[in-house]
């Protein structure tokens, strides 16, 4: 778990330590900003996509090849951006990097899942926290340092790496492993529940509830990177004092990191569907809450709304890789989520080019509000979530 919250952290230095080096880049290179978003944009999507061959791979062959490669592509990504001079150098190792942090993040999310089942939620949740919350250590540093930072930031992801190849292994890879997924079984439940299923990533793709799952996976990310991207700037055009806006900031992500863990340690004890349905609808009306109390002036609801619906939405990240686990088996759970990951590219473009069209055409509220309504229905949506069979 310790080794797996590692792993978590050094693949969200790519997105979480971006802004403390972006203005320093543009500097050197002397790039606009919307040339240094199109670098943040191609590391979206290779963070996206590279993860579903590096699921294959540690399903098929365990987690020390995909760590191999993921370290390595990793390293070479920061220290490649440290050399850049042009920007088609820095999209390129951008990219590359991007693609080292999927695949490192798809063998960190899934270690807990493979080796948990009653705890499952608690244990996706404890290392999911650390792919923002690795970062937030680094960031003075980072921000001192400036492209002096680049080099032993590569050399610290692939230490990571190193440290994870020497340490992770999935159960069942050594004759003297006790299986914990059989060992971490709930008593209560009757033997029919306690057989894990084995659904292969194909077999997965013909069940409703996978693209109902991913349908909501959408929403959840466009809504909620609208809220990470927007919620300071949405604070701002309300007329707030600045400290409000800085104070909306480091609410969100306190509130990220804490949903995680306790929302994924309540959907072991009230179940996933449940809890992901409540969580969604909470997030809906902290939201809606937000809004109105920003039309009226009051400054600590609307901070205490903002707040709420990132602690709400943040629970995705650890319930959705444990509900994978849990309907279509630890086994080919990697490539499974995987799958579902890539709805991420599809919330980014609702949460960032949508959303700001949106405000534009519409208003502040009004936009909010629509992604109040929409993670709202998603939560009902969730209320139909059972386990699927071979004939669903």
């Amino acid at each position: 778990m310790a080794v797996a919250a590692l792993l978590m952290g050094a693949a969200g230095s790519y997105q979480f330590l971006w802004s403390s080096f972006r203005y320093p880049l543009g500097a050197h290179l002397g790039a606009s900003g919307s040339a240094l978003g199109l670098a943040f944009t191609l590391y979206a999507i290779t963070q996206s996509l590279s993860q579903f061959p590096a699921g294959l791979l540690r399903d098929a062959r365990g987690p020390k090849l995909p760590l191999l490669i993921g370290g390595t592509l990793g390293a070479l990504g920061f220290i490649g951006t440290s050399w850049a001079d042009a920007l088609g150098h820095l999209y390129l190792f951008y990219a590359i990097g991007g693609a080292g942090a999927g695949v490192v993040y798809t063998v960190a999310i899934n270690t807990p899942v493979k080796w948990f089942r009653r705890q499952r939620g608690l244990a996706a949740g404890v290392v999911a926290m650390f792919f923002g919350a690795g970062s937030a250590f680094l960031v003075p540093w980072v921000r001192s340092a400036g492209l002096d930072a680049l080099v032993p930031l590569g050399v610290l992801f692939g230490i990571a790496a190193l440290v994870a190849l020497a340490v992770l292994r999935d159960p069942g890879s050594l004759p003297s492993d006790v299986d914990n997924r059989d060992s971490d079984l709930d008593p209560t439940k009757p033997p029919d529940i306690q057989d894990d299923p084995d659904f292969h990533w194909r077999d997965v793709l013909k069940t409703w509830q996978f693209w109902l799952l991913y349908a909501v996976f959408i929403v959840v990310n466009g809504v909620g990177l609208m809220l990470i991207s927007k919620s300071v700037s949405f604070a701002s055009a309300l007329g707030f004092p600045a400290q409000i806006a800085t104070s909306s900031a480091a609410l969100i992500a306190l509130a990220d990191g804490t949903g995680l863990v306790s929302l994924g340690w309540l959907s072991d004890k009230l179940g996933r569907e449940r809890t992901a349905a409540l969580a969604l609808v909470g997030c809906g009306l902290s939201i809606s809450i937000g809004v109105v109390a920003g039309m009226q002036s009051l400054q600590s609801v609307f901070l205490i709304g903002m707040g709420g619906a990132l602690f709400f939405r943040s629970s995705a990240f650890a319930i959705y890789p444990s509900l994978i686990g849990d309907y279509y088996g630890a086994r080919d759970s990697s490539s499974s989520y995987a799958l579902l990951y890539t709805a991420k590219l599809w919330g980014g473009l609702l949460g960032g080019a949508v959303s700001a069209l949106l405000i534009e055409r519409l208003s502040w509220n009004a936009t909010f509000l629509l992604g109040a309504a929409s993670v709202f229905a998603a939560g009902l949506l969730l209320l139909l979530l059972r386990p699927p069979s071979r004939h669903t």
